[in-house]
């Protein structure tokens, strides 16, 4: 997906930048609006900072070989802030620039409703890195279930934590057997694992770095 979007001229560029895109601009959204910038201002340098990233064909350097596409984006944003004059004209220069959309308005929901108030640029960019892959991979796991998806909703609350609401109320709600229910709640824990393992593994540079990223991310998440 990378490599597609850093190539103008391939057929699933732009598809491939807007995936890109709407996976991963919440937690640069975040790094910005942290760093020091207002709402308004965070929401135009996050769009300068994609669009500098297709503009210069930077992406061409994110290889799997390099390590964590985590840390090279990371790397890429703090990097963009600190040629503060360089993008400022961009901005006022403006023409020419692709466009992106981006939900800037739910962003800043999302930004506020997290408890960030004690965290550094950085950790608030690694939370929110982690939150996104998260929600990536419950996504994904709901699609597999899209058949199912009301048993689906009321045993996702289980995959993380213990839920609130007891096993026995849950298998009420649902017509099953309390035991039933433990069972497929095992069950779609140990495959929403397999998928967060998946999803990590896209982001790393080899399969040996998805254990320790998966334990990274699952510290940063809980703290």
């Amino acid at each position: 997906m990378v490599l597609a979007a850093s190539d103008p001229t391939s057929p699933g560029s732009d598809a491939a930048l807007a995936e890109l895109c709407a996976q991963y601009w919440f937690p640069v959204y975040s790094f910005i609006r942290r760093s020091r910038s207002s709402a308004e201002e965070a929401a135009d340098l996050t769009q300068a900072f994609f669009t500098r990233l297709l503009e210069k064909n930077f992406l061409r350097t994110a290889r799997r070989e390099r390590g964590k596409f985590r840390s090279f984006l990371l790397a890429s944003v703090t990097h963009f802030l600190a040629n503060e004059h360089d993008w400022r004209s961009a901005l006022k220069r403006g023409g020419g620039q692709r466009h992106l959309s981006l939900e800037f308005d739910d962003g800043e929901r999302r930004y506020h409703v997290e408890p960030i108030d004690q965290l550094t640029p950085d950790r608030v960019f690694e939370r929110q890195w982690a939150l996104e892959v998260l929600d990536l991979a419950m996504a994904s796991l709901a699609s597999r279930h899209a058949d199912r998806s009301d048993v689906f909703e009321r045993l996702k609350p289980f995959l993380i934590a213990d839920a609130d609401t007891p096993y026995s109320i849950v298998a009420s709600e649902l017509g099953m057997a309390e035991g039933a229910v433990r069972v497929a709640v095992h069950r779609l824990r140990k495959e929403f694992g397999s998928v967060l393992r998946d999803v990590i593994a896209d982001t790393v540079g080899a399969d040996e770095q998805v254990d320790e990223e998966l334990k990274y991310l699952l510290s940063v998440v809980s703290h």
